[in-house]
């Protein structure tokens, strides 16, 4: 039992999740505001 628990919870396994809640942040805080970058040229 304490094998699998080593293997779910170890440092690379825990950075990725971080990682991905990041970027899923990142996304849904970000979605609402309109890119103005793209009408700069217009």
């Amino acid at each position: 039992m304490k094998r699998w628990r080593v293997w779910l919870f170890n440092r690379e396994n825990l950075l990725a999740v971080l990682l991905c809640l990041i970027l899923i942040l990142l996304v849904i805080f970000t979605a609402d505001t309109s890119p103005l970058w793209i009408y700069q040229g217009f």
